[in-house]
């Protein structure tokens, strides 16, 4: 499962980072509900973004389980 055709690199350790998940969200700022793609390298770091802005910066993942 990919969001885009160049995976991002992780913003602690530069790894390469594989999408995880999808998550279903409310945008506060625009009230969409929007996919947040989940992201994660090979040390378990965890991030998200929303798919339909894949040039925004990263998020560090509230939900640690989603790397389970």
């Amino acid at each position: 499962m990919t969001t885009n055709s160049a995976a991002p690199g992780c913003p602690d350790c530069e790894q390469p980072m594989t999408c995880t998940a999808m998550v279903l969200s409310k945008r506060e700022e625009d009230g969409k509900r929007v996919c947040r793609a989940v992201w994660q390298c090979g040390d378990r770091h965890l991030w998200w973004g929303w798919s339909d802005r894949p040039e925004e910066p990263l998020e560090t993942c509230p939900y640690p389980d989603f790397g389970a």
